[in-house]
């Protein structure tokens, strides 16, 4: 794949390896692996943020547990059919590793950087609190007809701005991965954790086209 086309699905996370590699899927003789990356944030909070890497790109059968990693690449994501619904999985897919010696300005650990087109209406809300909330799903281009349809929330003033986005809307979009956890009712009697992922919008613009 070429720089170019790359260009529009950009992102850098730096954090702490919580989990050993486990096994994902494989395509045309390659597998690929999966760990979880424990990523401060400016406040004492930490996203935890699924972590897609390939077999070839390093030795995924060793224990990183509690190291620093770094990894850049794309956010990505596939539908994973669950009964008789899909569900959007998302992930960092990483393209480039290295292991800092020490942990860096945490300004700068978690950054990314869409260009896409908006694919559903804008959600816009207010919590009891009055902060302004906008839910976005962007889709972003991959070779060969694919996509990434990436969720993406906004607050204050770039809510009100993103609330009057149309459906197919060329976005910019600069923030950060974050991780979400919320329950979901399974029977009567059982509730699941589950962990949502999106990007926390820090600056948007729409492109003319």
């Amino acid at each position: 794949m070429s720089e170019k086309m790359m260009e529009n699905n950009k992102v850098n996370v730096i954090g702490e390896v919580a989990d050993n590699f486990t096994f994902s899927h494989e395509m045309f003789g390659e597998g690929f692996y999966l760990t979880t990356l424990l990523v401060n944030r400016l406040s004492d909070q930490v996203d935890e943020i699924p972590l897609m890497v390939s077999e070839r790109l390093m030795d995924v059968s060793r224990d990183y547990r509690g190291g620093i990693l770094e990894a850049s690449g794309q956010f990505r994501s596939f539908n994973r059919h669950e009964g008789s619904r899909n569900r959007l999985v998302l992930s960092v897919f990483a393209r480039e590793i290295h292991f800092p010696e020490e942990r860096s300005d945490y300004a700068r650990t978690n950054q990314i950087f869409l260009d896409g087109y908006l694919c559903k209406a804008p959600v816009y809300r207010k919590t009891p609190l009055g902060r302004e909330i906008a839910d976005l799903l962007l889709a972003v281009n991959r070779p060969y007809g694919k996509s990434d349809y990436i969720p993406c929330i906004a607050w204050g003033r770039n809510a009100r701005y993103a609330s009057n986005f149309d459906v197919g809307s060329r976005l910019r979009i600069w923030g950060r991965v974050q991780s979400r956890e919320y329950t979901k009712k399974i029977s009567e009697e059982d509730v699941e954790r589950r962990v949502a992922y999106e990007v926390s919008v820090s600056k948007l613009e729409c492109v003319e086209s």
